[in-house]
Order: structure tokens, then C-alpha cells, then sequence
């Protein structure tokens, strides 16, 4: 399966599973009230299987690049035309997994983001909510 299939089936699933769900409940003293509820076990898995990925990536995708430009180095110095190629291929390395720790950090940021900031939604739309009720109640 090609990667864009898989990540696409992927975010597909993962939208479905997380999504925003607005229900009407009752409050602890009986009354009406409303609540948001916000499925945040997938948003946590996800940032924290993307946390984890930079972390293993940062120690082991750095594992072979000193002694490949080392070797770079050294074929260079020995009149080796591979030389050259080794520290294309080292830099191309290094170039792309910069790249994906970048994107595994900014995964794993905006996952805590969105989850604090569902938070914070959460609160003030039950306050307006409230609010709104207790409009209602007077009014009757």
C-alpha cells in the first residue's frame, strides 16, 4: 500500500474516532445543563506515538553520522571518488531527518495544543450554555 493510501486511511479513522461531540446532559443537581464532550484518548495516543518517535529518532536516526562522514572524509583524502557520494549520501540523510524530528515535534505540539485549547472550549461554551438555560428558566 503506498504511503499517502495508508495516511489518508489513517487520518480518516483517526477523524472519525476523535470526533466533537456536543450532547445535553444533566447537571449533579438535576437541573438542565449542557456539556462538550471531546474524545481525547486519541489526540493523546497520537501525540504521544509521535513524542515518542522524535525521542527514538533523535538518538538512533544520529547513529551513523559521524562514522559516515568519517568515511567520507577518509575516501576524499585516499583519492576515492566514492568519497564524494558518502557525504551526498550523509547530507541527504541528515537533511531528511531533520525534517521529519521537525514534523514529529510539531505533531506532538499541536496534539497538546488542541487538547488544551479543547479544554478551555469546553469551559466557556458550558458557561455560555449556562447562561443561556438560565435565560430560559427565567422566562418560564
Amino acid at each position: 500500500m503506498a504511503f499517502d493510501q495508508e495516511w489518508a486511511e489513517l487520518r480518516a479513522a483517526a477523524s472519525e474516532r476523535s470526533a466533537v461531540l456536543l450532547n445535553s446532559v444533566p447537571a449533579e443537581d438535576g437541573g438542565g445543563g449542557y456539556g462538550l464532550v471531546v474524545n481525547r484518548d486519541d489526540l493523546g495516543a497520537i501525540g504521544n506515538d509521535a513524542y515518542d518517535l522524535l525521542g527514538r529518532l533523535g538518538k538512533d536516526g544520529d547513529v551513523a553520522r559521524a562514522s559516515t562522514f568519517d568515511a567520507a572524509t577518509a575516501l576524499t583524502n585516499h583519492d576515492f571518488a566514492s568519497g564524494a557520494a558518502v557525504l551526498k549520501v550523509h547530507d541527504f540523510w541528515q537533511t531528511h531527518l531533520r525534517t521529519l524530528l521537525d514534523a514529529c515535534g510539531q505533531i506532538s505540539n499541536h496534539l497538546d495544543y488542541s487538547k488544551a485549547r479543547h479544554a478551555k472550549d469546553e469551559v466557556k461554551i458550558v458557561g455560555e450554555l449556562a447562561q443561556i438555560s438560565a435565560l430560559t428558566d427565567d422566562m418560564k
